[in-house]
């Protein structure tokens, strides 16, 4: 799938299985390395193979211990950088502190853009990552980032998978979302609708409840679309007003699975038929925990990007009129 030979895959201790299976779809073997720790807890790093004038390809996820595999993505990038590597591309399936992207009250830190300044300043030259919570956040770098979609894997999903979509409503559970809604009802010629966060008093330890703002859900099949569930408080605040404003079935499809502070018992016992994640971080033990959890393979759109990267053609292709029947993710 390469042409020649001179690129090489690594990965840290992020989400190994996912590095595996976008080498094996390249067809190009995972480059040994090995990422430990000393007692200290500082990182080491070694590489086993010469990178020297390589198209090196480091894939590291942001998984549940975020500052440790930050860590090991800098040192992984200083080090190919120190020997002489051509040209280094970070591929961060899920780009870590993407949250905080703004200054929203007084003193507070824009964390994504320190992370892009340390990914610069480590010798990064390129990143790919997919579904940026902002995509504002590539203007915070002085090189090429280019933002995947997992939104033509969902598309084919809720064709394929969730019966009556024909006749369903595409929902957002915060106005935030509401461009990438409207996105994908537009590509599926539906309807959407928003609804909208609040406290259900003045009291600031007062429940919170979900208001719908736009649309109307009664009857209809409704599909929760966003782009990360970490403590599951937003979408189960979600799925149950969907139930009470009268929807008759409620499926959830979310780009970045991270389940953080969230018992799958609580996934598994809300009025949803399906949770739909993708693996851009491991979902393993999340499946084990929950039947409603589905997850989607994004190791083929990864793959192909690299290719496209490698290969110094279009990635933008990934996601027009054009998508590869073997991208599917099923």
């Amino acid at each position: 799938m390469l042409h020649g030979n001179s690129v090489k895959i690594l990965t840290g201790n992020s989400h190994p299985e996912l590095a595996a299976a976008v080498a094996e779809r390249l067809c190009t073997p995972l480059t040994p390395c090995t990422v430990t720790k000393f007692s200290n807890g500082e990182v080491n790093v070694k590489i086993s193979e010469s990178v020297r004038d390589e198209d090196v390809f480091i894939l590291q996820s942001a998984c549940r211990n975020v500052n440790d595999h930050l860590m090991e993505l800098l040192i992984l990038i200083s080090a190919c950088k120190g020997a002489s590597a051509r040209r280094i591309t970070a591929v961060i399936p899920s780009y870590p502190y993407a949250r905080m992207d703004k200054k929203d009250k007084s003193r507070a830190p824009i964390t994504a853009k320190l992370v892009a300044n340390m990914l610069a300043v480590a010798g990064c030259d390129h990143v790919i990552t997919m579904d940026l919570h902002a995509s504002q956040i590539q203007g915070f770098f002085d090189f090429p980032v280019d933002n995947l979609y997992s939104e033509p894997l969902m598309l084919t999903y809720i064709k394929l998978h969730i019966p009556g979509w024909q006749d369903a409503i595409i929902v957002s559970p915060d106005a935030g979302g509401a461009k990438r809604v409207t996105a994908i009802a537009d590509k599926l010629g539906l309807e959407f609708a928003l609804f909208h966060r609040k406290r259900d008093g003045k009291a600031h330890d007062a429940p919170e409840k979900m208001e719908l703002l736009v649309g109307d859900v009664k009857g209809k099949v409704a599909i929760l679309v966003d782009d990360m569930i970490d403590t599951g408080t937003t979408l189960a605040l979600a799925a149950r007003s969907l139930k009470e404003n009268g929807a008759s079935r409620t499926y959830a499809l979310v780009s970045h699975g991270l389940f953080s502070e969230v018992s799958m018992n609580v996934i598994e016992n809300l009025p949803l038929e399906t949770l739909v994640v993708t693996n851009t971080m491991p979902q393993r033990d999340h499946q084990q925990g929950c039947t409603k959890l589905v997850t989607l393979d994004i190791s083929a759109t990864i793959a192909e990007s690299i290719r496209r990267t490698h290969n110094g053609e279009s990635i933008s292709l990934l996601f027009g009129d054009w998508i590869d029947t073997g991208m599917n993710g099923f």
